[in-house]
């Protein structure tokens, strides 16, 4: 049972953001500082990739692990409640994910997905952007 009534889930859900999220300016802002140029949510690519770095043939996808199922990560535990409509909804956002991601491979792109508990240690997150970007 929902502890929210419809409207107040409702309100609830409309302040969940899918730009310039936190762990997402993270990410750009340490890109920025490392020296990298890129552009933001390109609409002509397949899942419109948070950041895009064109001189690398690169994309980064900046995703919470509620959201998109971080598998093994423990913010990924699936609503108990409403179990059809939660799975029917994060399944979807998985599988868009895969589609997404096989096509940008198709056109080229190399792509890089960073789950949002990654961005908690900005040495990780480097070492991770910079070994993706060097390569």
């Amino acid at each position: 049972m929902d502890v929210f009534t419809p409207a107040e889930r409702s309100r609830v859900m409309s302040r969940v953001r899918d730009k310039n999220t936190k762990p997402e300016l993270m990410v750009r802002s340490l890109l920025h500082r490392l020296g990298f140029r890129f552009r933001l949510h390109r609409a002509d690519l397949p899942g419109k990739p948070d950041i895009v770095l064109p001189r690398h043939h690169s994309v980064v996808f900046v995703h919470g692990c509620f959201w998109h199922q971080h598998r093994g990560c423990k913010a990924a535990v699936r609503p108990s409640s409403r179990r059809e409509y939660w799975d029917a909804k994060l399944d979807g956002n998985v599988n868009r994910d895969r589609r997404d991601k096989a096509h940008l491979h198709r056109l080229g792109w190399r792509v890089l997905v960073v789950w949002e508990c990654h961005t908690k240690s900005e040495n990780r997150l480097r070492a991770k952007l910079l070994t993706f970007l060097k390569t």
